[in-house]
């Protein structure tokens, strides 16, 4: 019998409300992370340090699993290179802020990051159709980086004027929290929460077969 997954909650942007963002220092891979995703979420494909072929063959690999889930697969970098590499849209740094009106041209739809006022400005200037905040909680991927907390973060979101995201040591408890009590429409992201389930059902098999 296949087991049926409810898929998570669209937010009313329409956009997935749960995102796994890759990162190189990770130790599980992301095909394997990706396969953990309820369907429907969403995947920032980064790992910038990969040689560019080999990149390639990873987001080839990350987009068999998103068919078959119904995933959202952007990519963090050149909207051409995305639209090229059939991705669903772009991550768009800060500093390819102004690439963000030739990417919709190519279909594909934008975000960005935000860590400040300034950049929430320019995401909003950019009309990002969602923005990644961070870091909410400390996070062990950027451990020297003072978190927001949440009313700077709502502070940045409604500066940003577009679909907000939390990033920065999220879960699933941390996001009912953000959105509890305020009408607010958060999604949210994680790496270190999406490695974690995967080291727990790595040992869990572990356990299952060494003792069979």
């Amino acid at each position: 019998m296949v087991r049926r997954h409810p898929p998570p909650p669209k937010l009313r942007s329409g956009l997935p409300g749960i995102w796994l963002f890759s990162d190189e220092r990770i130790a599980a891979s992301m095909v394997e992370l990706a396969a953990l995703l309820p369907p429907g979420s969403g995947i920032i494909l980064r790992h910038d340090g990969l040689a560019k072929g080999e990149r390639w063959r990873l987001a080839r690999r990350l987009m068999r699993i998103a068919r078959v889930r119904g995933l959202a697969l952007l990519l963090a970098g050149a909207p051409a290179e995305a639209r090229r590499w059939a991705m669903d849209g772009v991550h768009l740094r800060q500093h390819r802020a102004g690439e963000a009106a030739r990417a919709r041209r190519l279909g594909l739809f934008v975000t960005m990051p935000v860590h400040d006022g300034r950049e929430a400005r320019r995401a909003r200037r950019a009309r990002a159709a969602a923005v990644f905040i961070s870091p909410l909680h400390p996070t062990r991927s950027h451990p020297d980086a003072p978190a927001l907390g949440r009313a700077a973060w709502l502070r940045l979101a409604r500066l940003s004027a577009t679909q907000a995201i939390a990033l920065g040591g999220m879960t699933r408890a941390r996001a009912r929290a953000l959105n509890r009590g305020g009408g607010i429409d958060a999604g949210w992201a994680a790496i270190d929460t999406w490695d974690e389930k995967a080291e727990k059902r790595r040992a869990k098999a572990a356990l299952r077969f060494g003792s069979g």
